[in-house]
């Protein structure tokens, strides 16, 4: 958090964004009317540095001498144009600021003071109006309005990634026993009775073997199917953020001040 005892350290200091670009240099700051706080700086922007615009520093970070804000730089170069007279900021103006940077205004709102040039050349005037945030009276009471923020949470769905079935071919050897017939001849003797054969002449009788063998066919069957399908997970993931809420001070000119 930028405070008071940064002010003399932020003059001509880089602004850079919260994605890490350079936006310009610091020329000028604006600070809380009452508190002394910064709230604003003036900055030089565009091509030759010619323009100048208003950057929130009020949640910026000072390190190796230079500002990063919570703002992009597109949001920079298309805040509007502050008009201001008499070194002061109207209530008009910062709302016009807090409208485009998207910000709620702190209950110190009201006029800035604006500190010009570098360190020495000193804090301009600040104005007589009161810099608290304006109420409502009626009567013996007044009342303000306070506001916060709240998370709303919802779901999304992206995609995480893809999952596909892809078939190859691929070849292997299998060993199968198949029991095989072959015929084998014997010779049979017995006694000759009543033969018809001719005597003393030649003569042959033969008798075909036969054997089986191994045949290989192959043919294609459907065996399985395989397919792909989607279950929903719930699971419960704890979801952080930060949310900003206003808080009433009360201000007495006969005591100090007090918070409640």
């Amino acid at each position: 958090m930028i405070d008071q005892t940064h002010v003399e350290a932020l003059y001509d200091c880089d602004v850079i964004d919260n994605r890490g670009e350079k936006i310009g240099s610091v020329k000028r700051v604006w600070l809380e009317d009452g508190t002394g706080k910064p709230m604003w700086a003036e900055v030089h922007t565009g091509l030759f540095g010619m323009k100048e615009s208003f950057v929130p520093i009020q949640q910026g970070q000072v390190a190796g001498g230079a500002i990063t804000v919570p703002v992009t730089k597109e949001q920079v170069k298309e805040s509007p144009s502050m008009h201001t007279s008499g070194d002061h900021m109207s209530d008009q103006e910062q709302e016009a600021l807090y409208r485009h940077y998207g910000m709620i205004p702190q209950a110190k709102t009201g006029e800035h003071d604006r500190l010009g040039g570098k360190a020495g050349n000193g804090r301009k005037a600040a104005g007589q109006q009161a810099a608290g945030q304006r109420g409502t009276a009626r009567g013996d009471a007044a009342e303000v309005t306070l506001s916060e923020e709240k998370l709303d949470v919802g779901t999304r769905s992206v995609e995480t990634g893809r999952v596909r079935l892809v078939k190859h071919t691929v070849t292997e050897q299998r060993n199968i026993t198949v029991p095989v017939t072959h015929e084998e001849v014997r010779v049979v003797r017995e006694p000759a009775e009543g033969s018809t054969g001719k005597a003393f002449a030649d003569e042959q009788a033969e008798i075909t073997l036969h054997r089986e063998e191994p045949v290989v066919q192959k043919r294609t069957e459907a065996v399985e199917r395989v397919r792909l399908e989607k279950d929903a997970v719930t699971e419960q993931k704890d979801i952080k953020g930060e949310v900003r809420k206003e808080r009433v001070e009360v201000e007495r000119d006969d005591e100090p001040r007090g918070r409640r």
